[in-house]
């Protein structure tokens, strides 16, 4: 595999461990374009009001655990398939993220949640 994969691969995994245990700004420092872009309707779009979202989680969520399911990357492109438990005992939200890197600063993120029904009709569930 191309070494450029490899190393965004790494940096997408690595910039979502340390926006999951608080460690924001030296993710943002590590990895963010100053371009940067991000598509979710909940959010502005614009990277200071991302990262301020995610300090905040850091915040009122200190128990919250991040686990990398997979990760697969092509081109400039890196999607990560994860599960993250908010509290412990939680069965856990479903979570995917798309990066797109420039000069392996990451440059546009989307993310995608899905939380589990009360009652989970595929046999295989989210996990």
């Amino acid at each position: 595999m191309d070494e450029s994969i490899n190393n965004i691969k790494a940096a997408a995994i690595h910039f979502l461990q340390l926006t999951a245990v608080g460690n924001v700004n030296e993710a943002y420092y590590l990895y963010v374009d100053p371009e940067f872009r991000h598509h979710n309707m909940h959010f502005k779009g614009d990277a200071e009001s991302l990262k301020a979202a995610m300090i905040e989680s850091a915040v009122y969520l200190p128990a919250k655990q991040l686990e990398i399911r997979f990760a697969i990357a092509e081109g400039n492109m890196v999607a990560v398939y994860s599960k993250v438990v908010v509290s412990p005992g939680e069965p856990g939200i479903a979570l995917v993220h798309f990066f797109r890197f420039r000069d392996a600063k990451i440059v546009e993120l989307w993310d995608l949640a899905q939380a589990p029904e009360d009652e989970i009709i595929n046999k295989n569930g989210l996990f």
